[in-house]
């Protein structure tokens, strides 16, 4: 397990609002987030912000067996989770065929 500390920071009218916690998660989000970038069709902020809410979200879900409430969201989330690591490797592989025929 990979232990990370979250810093939330308010911004705006939030400035000076915080939160901090700590967690674990299965992966390494930081190898997760590199495998990510650019192949969502998101922006790169939007990309960071949607791989760690992801990994935070399903985490418990994985975790917590005996929570009824987290486990009807759990096919689901293994069916998305599915997909987009198959989206994932597709666009990793159409990549390296790229590089490759240079």
């Amino acid at each position: 397990m990979y232990q990370y500390r979250i810093t939330l920071e308010g911004l705006g009218a939030l400035e000076g609002s915080t939160a901090v916690f700590e967690t674990e998660n299965h992966d390494d989000l930081f190898v997760v987030l590199g495998r990510m970038a650019g192949r969502l069709g998101l922006s790169e902020e939007e990309t960071k912000s949607f791989g760690v809410g992801l990994k935070l979200f399903g985490e418990p879900i994985l975790k917590h067996k005996d929570n009824a409430l987290l486990q009807t969201m759990k096919p689901a989330f293994l069916e998305f989770m599915k997909t987009m690591k198959e989206q994932i490797i597709a666009q990793e592989k159409a990549a390296q065929e790229a590089e490759a025929a240079k």
